[in-house]
């Protein structure tokens, strides 16, 4: 299994969708960790103020994960740094590269996405 830190796993979420939350079963498939590591890793990140759990109004035996707006600060300065540090980077490539890059975005996503074992449309 793929370790998961507190931060991917809150990008996670955040990305999935930022005011919507995640069910852990969900969540052990797509960050690729047993059970009783994300609830370790939710109990962290709850204590830490950047999720809370709420219960599944759809499935009493469920809890789902909601990223507070801490986590979200958290996920829009990781944002920011890796915008920061790349910025500079990439302005040292030729228009043409730049291009390249983006011309490869969408089969770069769709490569994650299937990473995830999730399917898109």
């Amino acid at each position: 299994m793929v370790a998961t830190s507190p931060r991917s796993f809150t990008a996670t979420i955040s990305r999935s969708a930022p005011r919507a939350a995640a069910a852990l079963s969900e969540r052990t498939r797509t960050e690729q960790v047993t059970q009783p590591a994300i609830t370790q890793l939710v109990t962290r990140l709850e204590r830490d103020g950047l999720v809370e759990r709420r219960p599944d109004p759809s499935d009493g035996r469920a809890v789902l994960v909601h990223i507070t707006e801490a986590g979200r600060q958290i996920g829009r300065s990781r944002h920011e740094d890796r915008t920061r540090h790349l910025a500079p980077l990439l302005s040292r490539l030729t228009a043409e590269q730049r291009q390249a890059i983006a011309d490869a975005l969408p089969a770069l996503a769709r490569l994650a996405e299937l990473g995830r074992g999730r399917r898109l449309s």
